[in-house]
């Protein structure tokens, strides 16, 4: 057995107190053995840092970094048919693998060990993934909308097909999804014929729901019922499935969600910037409901940072609720640890015994992380991915002192801006 010691740092444990003290790791199962004064094969120097779970991004799109900043400040259906969707067109699976190894980079970079990805050319997804060492649920998206019937059915067959495929990909670090894009990009026959058979699979299901009021409102107006109750009607919302955004939610819906146990991920910055609306975060997690957090892609973000995600997520929380106290710090770094692991079926977020060995180490030294009154308030607050030393998933040092150890870094970075350069020559 090879074994990690992470040590001399202070940890922040499951019941988010914090205590200096050290972690092993198994890096042959990818689980903590122990927490405490121990002693290990090979030493990751914590001193003067917190040790915290592994972010984990619960929704992107992460090859979308190619299209970081290239359209902005538009609303989300002016944006997509405009911009996005053109440029998505002329996508090859080069494209994305660049695009998914510059963002898996930049997570690496800001802590975060695994992720939750819905995109196009998921098979060059899953080999990036792979090399990277990270964990990740990943799934095609399927539209069928603008397509015939024979194409709409051939999106959805390889959605469940890349699913069947890759479900336990990089020794179980992969685990896939059946990923029909949304209520209104997918139609009513296809959700019917295919959710049954991605039961028959035992995958759960992703989508996006309830993002802006033009997804709720055609909805209603066509079926007569708000968008998840038409969902639970498709055979939607079982307790394995969860929906991203979730902004335009109404009380009925909280209570299906909390009722069925399907998880919510919360995009924060993506629905600011696309003015797409507050979520009821606060309403989610009284009710119960599983909630996680998640970036969405590098276009409508336009990073991949988690603890810009967290300080995003407190700060509209508290302003759509109208109270101050409200999504605070403790439940946003609960959020982007184990409530996105949970939602996603890995036992990471926690770092305890026989829980994945995925981890980052926050380096304190720095001016906006002075005086440590409470750490958790700096996770949500103020700290930043620049602050992350090391990064760990499934026991493997994936950044060693800022030092990427899984990729080249300069290569990815120069790869990924000949695609995206070439990528919007051949949109417009």
């Amino acid at each position: 057995m090879s074994e990690l010691l992470v040590s001399g740092g202070q940890v922040l444990r499951p019941d988010h107190s914090v205590e200096r003290t050290d972690v092993l790791l198994d890096q042959d199962s990818g689980e903590i053995i122990d927490i405490g004064d121990l002693s290990g094969d090979d030493e990751l120097d914590a001193a003067g840092g917190l040790v915290i779970p592994g972010l984990v991004n619960a929704h992107t799109h992460v090859a979308m970094t190619l299209l970081r900043g290239y359209a902005d400040d538009k609303q989300l259906d002016a944006w997509l048919q405009e911009d996005i969707w053109p440029a998505e067109a002329e996508l090859t699976a080069e494209d994305v693998r660049a695009g998914a190894e510059l963002g898996l980079v930049e997570m690496i970079k800001s802590g975060t060990t695994a992720l939750n990805d819905m995109y196009f050319f998921m098979s060059e997804v899953a080999d990036a993934v792979e090399a990277a060492g990270m964990r990740a649920r990943l799934g095609y998206g399927a539209i069928t909308i603008g397509n015939d019937d024979e194409a709409a059915r051939e999106e959805m067959r390889d959605s469940l097909a890349f699913a069947r495929e890759y479900d336990g990909a990089a020794d179980g670090r992969i685990r896939t999804a059946f990923m029909p894009h949304s209520l209104t990009t997918v139609g009513e026959e296809y959700y019917r014929e295919f959710v049954p058979e991605a039961r028959e699979a035992g995958v759960p299901i992703h989508l996006h729901a309830n993002e802006t009021t033009d997804e709720v409102d055609p909805i209603v107006d066509e079926h007569g019922q708000r968008p998840l109750a038409y969902a639970a009607d498709l055979g939607l919302l079982e307790s394995e499935d969860y929906l991203a955004h979730g902004v335009h939610l109404d009380d009925g819906e909280i209570d299906l969600l909390a009722e069925r146990g399907a998880g919510v991920v919360h995009c924060p910055a993506s629905n600011m910037k696309l003015a797409s609306g507050m979520a009821p975060i606060q309403d989610l997690l009284d009710a119960g409901v599983a909630v996680g957090l998640g970036t969405d892609g590098a276009a409508s973000n336009n990073d991949l940072d988690m603890f810009d995600e967290m300080r995003d997520a407190a700060m509209l929380g508290k302003l759509a609720a109208g109270d101050a106290s409200a999504v605070d710090a403790y439940s946003v770094v609960e959020m982007a640890t184990r409530g996105s692991a949970e939602i996603l079926g890995f036992d990471s977020g926690r770092i305890e015994p026989g829980a994945n060995a995925d981890l980052a180490v926050i380096d304190l030294d720095a001016p906006h992380l002075t005086p440590a009154h409470d750490l958790v308030s700096h996770l949500a607050y103020a700290a930043r991915g620049s602050d992350v030393r090391h990064t760990v998933c499934d026991g493997q040092v994936l950044m060693r002192d800022r030092e990427v150890t899984v990729f080249d870094e300069q290569a990815v970075r120069e790869r990924a801006s000949e695609r995206a350069q070439s990528l919007v020559g051949r949109a417009d």
